[in-house]
């Protein structure tokens, strides 16, 4: 029987009580089927493995009997130990509380964000403009092509006529032009084919024949093979190419070179 005047803890009574009896925690929880850990923390005054206040008091209630103790007042020791927590009060519920300042998410200012996009669209319109220059006015160019009129050379008479339709191809499609003009009573036989295997004219060039004058144009370049090269001028892009051979002769010609 607890003296109810002194301040033991049930935890305390039972530890105490167990030992009187000479009896070791094994054997408590042998005798109550109670696992070891769980009585060591009762005596303690640490109920958290009990599993909750209607468990914990029938390991008391066991625990009581096994030392020899009270068990109905151990009971009523562990009720008044864990009595439960004094009741919330109006007053408590309407305290002000000071509030607690949340830090705000600012937002992103979208004005300054649109502004920015609109300045980089204007920097980059601008650098290409006056990157690739702006475009000339009708003015300027009538200016340019009257400049470049002036101050071009005069064709010479030697120099074989270009048809329409050759001036009016691409650059491109004019990089390599073969004009093979057949010389005053002589005659002389061309084949000129592309470098994909085309063949642009094959036939006599001269007097009796059905053409004085034959011009071909291929991309990259071409193959001329001529009959007599020395019937005939032959120009390469408007570049006179010279052939004293009566041979027949095969050219490989580029823009530049016939060779």
């Amino acid at each position: 029987m607890i003296d109810e005047d002194t301040a033991v803890s049930v935890g305390d009574a039972l530890a105490a009580a167990r030992r009187q009896a000479g009896l070791t925690i094994t054997q408590v929880s042998q005798r109550t089927c109670i696992r070891e850990t769980i009585v060591r923390g009762i005596e303690r005054g640490d109920y958290s493995a009990c599993g909750g206040d209607f468990y914990a008091r029938g390991h008391v209630r066991s625990i009581a009997r096994a030392v020899g103790l009270d068990p109905d007042q151990m009971v009523r020791e562990y009720d008044a130990s864990q009595a439960p927590p004094q009741p919330i009060t109006a007053a408590d519920v309407f305290q002000p509380v000071k509030p607690v300042r949340l830090r705000e998410r600012r937002r992103p200012n979208w004005t300054v964000v649109l502004l920015a996009g609109l300045v980089v669209v204007a920097g980059i319109v601008g650098f290409r403009y006056f990157s690739h220059g702006s475009p000339a006015s009708p003015a300027r160019q009538a200016a340019s092509t009257h400049h470049s009129a002036r101050h071009s050379p005069a064709h010479s008479a030697t120099r074989p006529t270009v048809s329409a339709s050759s001036a009016a191809a691409s650059p491109a499609a004019t990089q390599v032009q073969i004009t093979i003009t057949a010389k005053p009573g002589q005659v002389t036989w061309a084949e000129l084919t592309a470098l994909d295997g085309k063949v642009l004219f094959q036939g006599d060039i001269g007097a009796g024949a059905a053409v004085t004058q034959q011009t071909s144009t291929a991309v990259y370049g071409m193959t001329v093979q001529l009959g007599n090269p020395a019937g005939a001028a032959v120009y390469l892009n408007g570049k006179l190419q010279t052939y004293a051979t009566t041979h027949p002769v095969t050219l490989s010609c580029t823009r530049t070179t016939c060779t």
